[in-house]
């Protein structure tokens, strides 16, 4: 707590015009101990002896009465009883200590030092340290004013300091707080903390004074001036210019200070205007709360705005006025944040987690509002504040901030109220705890009305004589929040209970009405839902209310709670609190509701719902919750438009795959029939259908749905069909051995699952479950594994998804552990299932691989009809895809003869049109390789027609291709190469490219390359004839040709490559018989035209002259 530096003025003026001084001389001047003799000090001896009636009466007066009304209505007070009243005004409960010094809780604080090291950095931990070390001296207690010094013992890092403390007190609460360590922050300091507990737990060694007033009228003149002079000598440096300032005033008859009667007392307690509210820092709380929302939830700042949200709780349980105080500092600093205007501003929503902090005050606010022992002018005070804040424009909406979203909203949203998180708070501002059915539900343990039994039009009672509650539903469960917010838990209980027996009636009669006209609703299927707004995910979490306030009692001490065991239906039927909470928990989770607008509102669904269910797995099932599971799964099944997992199903529907989930791994082990119908009625997603079906299941396994355009969108689909995935998997695993169950489960999925991905992972999932190594794999999951592969394979054949050749290779390993069939199914289907590519480069590949013979322990026979479906396969795509396909498929018919010159000849007929020069160069280098030049001289050859390569395209990947097949023209003989080169000539313009073709020819003789075993004795060939000729005029052309074109844009740079360009050159032309002179009359033609470029013709002329 970051204590004033000053005691605040008094705040009174005390004058005993009663005393005169006849009565004040002789008094004792001198103070008593706190605690007074035995008799007086209420039952602190250890004795026991009872209170004395001046005690009680004291004790009374003291906890209730300012000390100002209590001098108004007496003339005189005894000094005894003055001396109790003090001694009584002091706090007596440490909890209250503990709630104004830590975040914690203070119940399981109370008495003990603790070990935790987070615990001991408490001030109040650290306040019972220092007290228990002997750390606290000095103690006195002057009327209501309490003092001491406290000592902190050095550290290796700090010397030790002595800070004096002082602390006011009114009717058992702390007022106000001094510490001299000048700690800044919300809570005490650990020093306060030990005074108070010193005067706490040891009043019988403080020092007891009346008020300062008190003793000074006991004084006459000569004492009172005497005592002025000493204090002033004591503290002259500090009161001295004070001291005059006030006797100069007394003396001046006209001065303000005459003109009042009495003298204030800072220790003479509190006045009858004073509010009475333990002392609480306004500033430090609009400080800590400012700082925290500045550093936007980084630095655990988001923990501590909510441990601030836990301490108004915890003051609002402890009746403690300074809750709706806190509060409201807490939310006008919010209201202030800066980044609320710049958000809207932006049109960009807030994080989820300050979203959430919005959702707690919002709640908190309620909590207050509904207070039932509040009084109208609270009331109407706090309605004022909502109302102001309301009205602000950047005040977060109810639904979650969507920014600028201008997307267009369904019919039902148009006429929706303008809704803020105070919303709620203002409405309930008219709501009231006046009625009298209310006042019996919350007031009486065994309110009943047993002329209502048989009677099921009652609205007040049920068929039992138990008493119901109607009301909004969020409404009811915000009153029984706000009972145990203020600290009436056994009322909350009450309430809640009457609020649970009308949520089970109310459950009957849905499924009466719906078995009813069944006939008549079944036929024109649903097109509106039941709740537009939801239980579960709802902002005020009444499910989640009422389920905490049941399962409280049910798990705290029965001796506490026995009286409210004979709650409705209890009576003999072996209920308790847990079971009633649990059934609560499935009615609001399988409510049909519509999925709520905004990304915000609908992750709030997902994340309620997920918290409430992670509540129901910590409950142990016994007999009696299996029973109310089977009860409320019945309900679920046959209560049509009123269950999410009814025949009718709104379209907009929340899904309910996760709490189906639940509800099948809770009931499998005890009724598996009823827990499948769950989980297959659950699977259902109609917001992926085209058309919201009704109880159809005649639709075609393999239609992939296309999401429609809709509004509002559903922004958490992903995570809702991930958790249908889930509980399909769930069903998969649990299916295993059941050849019924996984086809049954098979059809849900396909039916249902509409996202490739997840199918899937379901495929996967079933897969390893099948194939678990300490079991035989069953065949049986295994097809239904296989099936689903197969759906994917269909769902993403014409659609890109990267992760397709994975699945595509999963298949082929899933239909190796089917069998051999399988494989060869898959074959023969290839077309509606898998691209020419992935065909060839993955399943015929793979299935002709050594490892899938080994796995499947094929025979000759076998292996060879497996292979002739593979090349069968491989051809089919070599016809559809000869580009992609061909060079796999004459890999594939390499051991068929006629397969493999059926692939041959259809890469010949496709190399005219279809197929690259690249292609064509692999498919060439490839029959090199397997042996047939010839071949693969034709294919080179035909390549070479598709090729094109200019003058500057001397690094072109296609260079080494055309250099292997003039070599392997040369190779073959003098006709194959005369053949090629009028095709390089036509295709390759790069001089450097065709020069070096033109000197490998010229190195060996032709057809004689391959011959390494004898001396290569044939004749050279002459470059003064064809072919060479041809080559070597093509080539002198390109470099002319390059000269020119590099020479029109040619810098200084450059200059010096380009002369070794023109040296490659001369050596090109040298090889011709009159290479010389062509040369010169070249270069002389360049410096003619290009004299303008001296530099660089000046360099030309020093290299060749």
């Amino acid at each position: 707590m970051a204590e004033r530096a000053q005691q605040p003025p008094a705040k009174r003026l005390c004058c005993r015009p009663g005393y005169n001084a006849t009565c004040r001389q002789g008094q004792r001047v001198g103070g008593t101990p706190c605690g007074g003799s035995a008799a007086t000090q209420g039952g602190s001896s250890k004795s026991q002896c009872p209170e004395s009636l001046l005690d009680i009466a004291a004790r009374k007066v003291a906890e209730k009465w300012p000390f100002q009304r209590v001098e108004e209505r007496f003339e005189r007070i005894p000094e005894p009883v003055q001396r109790r009243i003090v001694y009584w005004s002091f706090p007596r409960s440490e909890r209250e200590i503990c709630m104004y010094s830590s975040f914690n809780t203070g119940g399981e604080e109370i008495g003990s030092s603790g070990e935790n090291s987070d615990e001991t950095r408490l001030p109040f931990r650290r306040g019972i340290a220092l007290l228990e070390s002997g750390c606290v001296d000095n103690v006195l207690q002057v009327g209501f004013h309490l003092s001491g010094t406290v000592r902190e013992p050095a550290t290796s890092s700090e010397p030790e300091l002595v800070c004096s403390v002082s602390v006011s007190f009114d009717r058992c609460k702390i007022t106000a707080v001094t510490c001299g360590c000048g700690n800044k922050d919300i809570f005490y300091c650990a020093h306060v903390v030990a005074l108070s507990l010193y005067r706490v737990r040891k009043p019988e060694q403080v020092k007891l004074h009346l008020p300062i007033s008190e003793t000074l009228f006991q004084m006459n003149r000569d004492q009172l001036q005497k005592f002025v002079q000493y204090l002033i000598t004591v503290h002259h440096t500090e009161v001295l210019p004070t001291a005059q300032k006030l006797a100069d005033e007394i003396l001046s008859q006209n001065s303000a200070i005459n003109q009042v009667h009495g003298a204030p007392d800072p220790t003479a307690g509190a006045s009858v205007d004073d509010d009475n509210c333990w002392h609480l820092d306004e500033e430090q709380v609009q400080e800590q709360v400012k700082l925290f929302l500045s550093q936007g939830g980084y630095h655990g700042s988001g923990k501590q705005l909510n441990l601030l949200f836990s301490k108004v709780r915890e003051m609002l349980k402890m009746r403690d006025s300074n809750g709706a105080r806190m509060l409201t500092l807490i939310t006008e600093q919010f209201m202030g944040d800066p980044r609320l205007a710049l958000w809207r501003q932006q049109g960009t929503t807030m994080t989820d987690k300050y979203r959430q902090l919005w959702d707690e005050l919002g709640a908190l606010w309620m909590c207050i509002v509904l207070n039932p022992h509040c009084k109208p002018e609270q009331k109407t005070f706090w309605l004022r504040q909502l109302r102001r804040w309301n009205s602000v424009d950047v005040c977060p909406l109810e639904d979650g901030n969507h920014g600028n979203n201008t997307q267009p909203q369904p019919k039902y949203s148009l006429t929706r109220p303008h809704r803020t998180v105070f919303t709620r708070a203002i409405e309930a501002c008219d709501l009231h705890w006046q009625d009298p059915h209310l006042q019996h539900i919350i007031t009486e343990d065994l309110y009943t009305n047993y002329c209502y039994r048989d009677n099921h039009d009652s609205s007040l009672f049920d068929a039992r004589g138990w008493p119901l509650w109607h009301e909004h539903v969020p409404t009811a469960c915000a009153r029984v929040d706000a009972l145990r917010s203020h600290g009436y838990p056994k009322e909350a209980l009450r309430l809640a209970i009457a609020i649970v027996n009308t949520l089970r009636r109310q459950q009957q009669k849905q499924l009466e009405f719906f078995r009813t006209h069944k006939k008549e609703l079944l036929p024109k299927g649903i097109t509106s839902v039941t709740n537009m707004e939801g239980w579960v995910g709802h902002p005020l979490d009444p499910i989640g209310t009422l389920f905490s306030t049941l399962m409280e009692t049910g798990r705290g001490n029965e001796e506490g709670v026995t009286a409210f065991l004979d709650f409705p239906g209890s009576v003999g039927s072996g209920e308790s609190f847990v079971s009633l909470a649990v059934e609560t928990a499935l009615i609001g989770l399988g409510q049909q509701r519509v999925m709520p607008d905004g990304l915000y509102a609908q992750e709030k669904v997902c994340r309620n719902e997920e918290q409430l269910l992670a509540k129901l797995q910590e409950v142990d099932l016994d007999d009696m919750l299996v029973k109310i599971f089977r009860k409320q799964a019945v309900f679920l099944l046959e209560a049509g438009p009123y269950s999410g997992l009814g025949e009718l199903l709104y379209r907009e529907s929340v899904p309910m795959h996760t709490f189906a989930k639940y509800l099948f791994t809770s009931l499998l082990p005890h009724d598996a029939e009823l827990a499948y119908k769950i989980a297959l009625r659950a699977m259902r997603l109609p917001v992926l259908e085209s058309t919201a079906p009704s109880g159809d299941l005649s639709r075609p396994h393999h239609i992939v749905s296309v999401v429609p355009n809709r509004y509002p969108r559903w922004f958490t689909l992903s995570h809702i069909e991930s958790q249908q995935c889930e509980l399909a998997s769930t069903m998969l695993t649990a299916a295993k051995g059941d050849a019924r169950k996984l086809e049954t489960v098979l059809e849900s999925i396909q039916k249902n699952i509409h996202s490739s991905s997840h199918i899937f992972k379901l495929a996967q999932d079933a897969f390893k479950i099948a194939t678990l190594m300490d079991s035989l794999p069953d065949i049986t999951l295994l097809k239904v594994s296989l099936e689903l592969g197969l759906q994917v394979m269909r769902m993403t054949l014409s659609t890109l998804n990267w992760r397709r050749r994975e699945m595509v290779r999963w298949l082929v390993t899933c239909a190796t552990e089917v069998g051999v069939f399988a494989l060869d199914s898959i074959m023969q289907s290839w077309f509606t299932l898998f691209t020419p590519t992935e065909a060839t480069s993955i399943v015929a590949t793979t299935v002709m691989s050594n490892s899938t013979i080994v796995r499947l322990h094929l025979d000759c026979h076998q292996q060879e009809n497996l292979a002739n479906s593979a090349r069968t396969l491989a051809l089919q795509c070599a016809m559809k895809d000869p580009q992609n396909c061909a060079l796999s498929a004459l890999t594939l018919c390499e051991k068929d003869h006629i397969a493999f010159e059926t692939a041959y000849q259809i890469v010949l007929d496709a190399a005219a049109t279809g197929m690259s020069y690249t292609q064509l160069f692999t498919i060439a280098r490839y029959m090199e390789h397997r042996g047939y030049p010839m071949r693969a001289y034709k294919l080179a050859t035909l390549a070479m027609t598709h090729l094109n390569l200019s003058y500057n395209q001397d690094t072109h990947p296609a260079i080494n291709d055309v250099l292997w097949a003039c070599a392997l023209s040369h190779s073959l003989g003098k006709n194959e190469l005369a053949a090629v080169i009028p095709l390089v000539v036509k295709s390759v313009k790069c001089a450097t490219v065709l020069s070096d073709i033109l000197r490998r020819c010229t190195l060996t003789t032709p057809g004689m390359v391959a011959l390494h075993s004898r001396r290569n004795s044939g004749k050279l060939m002459s470059l003064d004839k064809a072919p060479l000729r041809q080559l070597l005029d093509a080539t002198i052309g390109a470099y002319i040709n390059t000269t020119h074109s590099r020479l029109t844009h040619i810098s200084p740079r450059h200059y010096s490559e380009f002369i070794e360009f023109l040296s490659k050159a001369r050596e090109t032309f040298l090889m011709a018989h009159d290479g010389h002179i062509q040369f010169t009359q070249f270069i002389d033609n360049l410096k003619q035209l290009y004299k303008g470029k001296k530099k660089l013709m000046m360099l030309v002329r020093e290299r060749f002259g």
